[in-house]
């Protein structure tokens, strides 16, 4: 199981380092580096991310003021210079606490430990359903019946093996409730379920007899899933 995550951090030296650590690590995979977190917060509308590295004192938004800033946040590691943040960093439940300069086994002993808390979380979600509160009731959905997942103005429209559900939700929201290795973001209107793909071609996702984009802007992140599986 891969893990996505980002990095948060102004000082390009300090950037440059958490990046080249994630990359030395196999199951970690680095979405994007930010140089401040005001960047990464729209990052975070459009894409699913299980892990940040966030740095603490910043230059218009703090790494303090980020997280509140958040709903639902993923797993955070925190690195800093400063160890007086950490009372308030465990406040906020970050995964740990990194204090500069760490070396390379203090950071692996750190992801290791929040890889463990996502693998634990994801089999807890890894139901064979879900419940989907549409206009007049709650439905329980089998996540195997689900082919794809479409936006639609204020709803998500789900596309079923023998029915179609609609129901007021972000896809933000529904990227946390899914199964991570299971369904995949492929386009700004877009989810497909992996396991009822039938073929790829040209940028599209044959599912059923739908035809389905894959936008430039989620086309690795999705080619990274399906060579992990």
């Amino acid at each position: 199981m891969k893990i996505n995550c980002i990095a948060i951090e102004d000082e390009p030296i300090a950037l440059e380092k958490i990046q080249d650590f994630i990359e030395q690590v196999d199951f970690l995979n680095l979405l994007k580096g930010f140089d401040n977190a005001i960047h990464a917060i729209s990052f975070l509308k459009d894409h699913s991310v299980d892990l940040i590295f966030l740095d603490i004192r910043m230059k218009n938004l703090s790494g303090i003021e980020f997280l509140e800033s958040i709903r639902n946040p993923p797993k955070v590691i925190i690195t800093t210079a400063y160890d007086e943040y950490a009372l308030k960093g465990y406040e906020l439940e970050v995964c740990d606490y990194l204090l500069k300069p760490f070396p390379f086994d203090r950071f692996l002993k750190s992801v290791e430990k929040a890889y463990n808390e996502i693998l634990k979380e994801s089999e807890k979600r890894s139901d064979d359903y879900i419940f989907l509160k549409t206009e007049n009731r709650i439905e329980k959905v089998s996540l195997n019946s689900i082919l794809f997942i479409r936006g639609m103005s204020n709803y998500l429209q789900f596309q079923l093996s023998d029915r179609q559900v609609m129901s007021i939700m972000t896809f933000k929201k529904l990227m946390e409730i899914l199964p991570k290795m299971e369904f995949a973001r492929v386009h700004n209107s877009f989810v497909v379920a992996i396991r009822h793909i039938k073929h790829i071609e040209k940028n599209r996702i044959k599912i059923g007899s739908e035809l389905i984009p894959v936008s430039e802007g989620y086309r690795d992140e999705f080619f990274k899933l399906l060579g992990s599986k």
